[in-house]
């Protein structure tokens, strides 16, 4: 849990007089919920002190997951823009580091059980279509011992999801044997020990990097990037994944 403390104030990706969007660090809810009732700070709460105004969340993210949170500032351009992340029409691009060596591209098309409570349980067998496109960018082989192996592999993807379903990343990837390091829900118990002891991995390897939609007020595309914060590229490079982000 982050503490009140240490939230500084949150950097600013972009702005215009209807949105406003923030680089989100890892572990900082978006809204009051469930999953913590002892957490006291949240992403709504910090971004409207500081800069003074009320602003409504246009999706979300993981309280895990780094990254682009977009807001807007007033009702209707949220609900607008809401609307457009309903309808597929917002164009989503991630970053994350995965347990093994993937092929260098795929798609994970793979229906999702629905979520139906807050805190992630699920409770039907109503299941959502569900569709994610990866590419590999980089790939690392460690002499650490894990499982069955002599070493430990790791690789760094790009995540296009092109539905949005509740933890569709981190679901689809487990279901495909490559977990998200870090993942304390869906991922490897054995290899986030690894990072953990060998690493001082203590986060969830996955950064929401790239937005870009049409602007429901004007005839503009917006395009927003955001580098994985420090965390996550220290943790790449530690575990042998050294890049620099270059944006769109």
């Amino acid at each position: 849990m982050l503490e009140a403390e240490s939230i500084p104030s949150l950097d600013i990706l972009y702005r215009d007089d209807r949105y406003i969007a923030i680089h989100k660090p890892s572990g900082l809810l978006v809204h009051r919920s469930p999953i913590d009732r002892r957490e006291t700070r949240f992403a709504i709460q910090v971004l409207r002190d500081q800069i003074g105004q009320m602003v409504y969340p246009a999706h979300r993210i993981d309280r895990p997951t780094s990254g682009i949170l977009l807001f807007g500032l007033d009702q209707e351009a949220g609900t607008r823009l809401s609307v457009l992340f309903q309808e597929r029409k917002v164009q989503k691009r991630y970053h994350a580091i995965v347990r093994g060596h993937t092929p260098e591209s795929g798609s994970i098309d793979s229906p999702l059980n629905k979520y139906e409570d807050l805190d992630g349980h699920i409770k039907s067998e109503q299941t959502q279509e569900a569709l994610t496109h990866y590419q590999r960018l980089l790939a690392s082989e460690l002499p650490y011992p894990t499982e069955r192996y002599a070493t430990s592999r790791f690789s760094l993807l790009e995540l296009k999801p092109h539905t949005g379903r509740r933890h569709q990343l981190r679901r689809h990837l487990a279901h495909i044997r490559y977990p998200i390091i870090g993942d304390v829900r869906h991922g490897c118990n054995k290899t986030n020990k690894l990072a953990r002891s060998n690493f001082d991995i203590q986060r969830l390897l996955l950064a929401a990097t790239h937005l870009s939609f049409q602007h429901p007020f004007e005839n503009t595309e917006v395009a927003i990037d955001c580098e994985p914060e420090d965390s996550f590229l220290h943790s790449a490079a530690l575990l042998g994944l050294p890049y620099a982000y270059e944006g769109t």
